[in-house]
């Protein structure tokens, strides 16, 4: 179960197919930034051991996506450069209470439904490539296929990983830590459907 309070608007991964090249510069750098955020919260919270395992295993997990992603960008004649961020991620961390352990909370919930929303779309990109016959060996989009239907178990791991470790490392009962998932979950629903005419992004 993902929690996501809504789905991603209907069409979204034809769209997306539309503007595949910098769709894939954008999963470039959100594994390269899902990377440093599982390094960061080792080095930010070293009191909480249960953090340190997890989130070392997940690191280097996001670095081998990264490194996937990095190289059928290469294949399709393109290079990992810099790209505008998209606002995504920062407008959904202005949700995240400032007092510890809330803080902890929030971001682990957070994080988790980056990996939710990130699951669902790449679930949506696989169908509209399998809709186009790349699930078929030999297919031009074979391998673009390929990628995001075999990162579906890893993100839906991810997301489920997280929202564990905030079950494990702050102690507000199941009760409270669903409703602060559920409330996440609508101020994440709400910036997926108000981005614009933002530039295609994963998370846009």
């Amino acid at each position: 179960m993902l929690h996501l309070a809504a789905p991603s608007e209907d069409g979204w991964g034809e769209r997306a197919l539309a503007h595949m090249d910098e769709i894939l510069l954008d999963h470039a750098h959100c594994e390269k930034k899902a990377a440093s955020t599982a390094l960061s919260m080792i080095f930010r919270y070293p009191e909480y051991p249960q953090l340190m395992v997890p989130m070392s295993a997940l690191a280097r997990e996001e670095l081998e996506h990264f490194e996937q992603v990095v190289g059928l960008i290469r294949a399709r004649g393109h290079e990992f450069v810099r790209q505008e961020p998209s606002a995504y991620a920062g407008r959904l961390m202005t949700a995240v209470r400032k007092e510890q352990p809330d803080r902890l909370l929030d971001l682990l919930l957070c994080c988790a439904l980056i990996e939710a929303r990130s699951c669902e779309r790449m679930q949506l990109l696989a169908q509209a490539l399998a809709e186009r016959g790349a699930g078929e060996a030999g297919h031009p989009l074979h391998e673009l296929h390929e990628l995001y239907a075999g990162l579906l178990a890893s993100e839906a791991r991810h997301h489920a990983t997280y929202v564990e470790l905030a079950r494990a490392c702050v102690d507000v009962g199941e009760d409270r830590l669903q409703a602060r998932l559920a409330a996440l979950a609508e101020h994440e629903a709400q910036i997926i459907h108000t981005t614009g005419d933002a530039p295609p992004r994963m998370h846009s």
